[in-house]
């Protein structure tokens, strides 16, 4: 099995910058794919960036492209989402996500808010 924790969410002014990270633990070398998701408050969760094993990143949300930018760190287990430009809009708790050996995992999520 493989167990996420992210940190580093937090309040911050529209214009400002957070950056999110998800260290992963368990049975790290099964991992392939790993992502960033958010979910606001009434609306459905949804996809901000994946990036591969390989550390390509694809799959930005139109609404974060240009200000998002996910990374990731193999032998540290850890997947970054660097937030730049940060709107009201973006006031989400992030979930990262792992796939491994066809299963998919979840980290508890971090609260981000941006204020206007």
């Amino acid at each position: 099995q493989v167990q996420l924790a992210e940190s580093g969410g937090g309040s911050v002014q529209a214009g400002g910058s957070l950056r999110l990270s998800c260290l992963a633990s368990g049975k790290t070398w099964t991992i392939g794919g790993m992502a960033w998701y958010r979910q606001a408050p009434g609306k459905e969760r949804e996809l901000v960036a994946r990036i591969t094993r390989g550390k390509i990143p694809r799959d930005y949300a139109d609404s974060v492209k240009g200000r998002f930018t996910i990374s990731r760190d193999n032998d540290k287990n850890m997947v970054d989402l660097q937030m730049d430009n940060l709107r009201p809009e973006d006031t989400a708790v992030y979930y990262c996500y792992a796939s491994s050996s066809g299963f998919d995992y979840w980290g508890q999520g971090t609260q981000v808010t941006g204020s206007a």
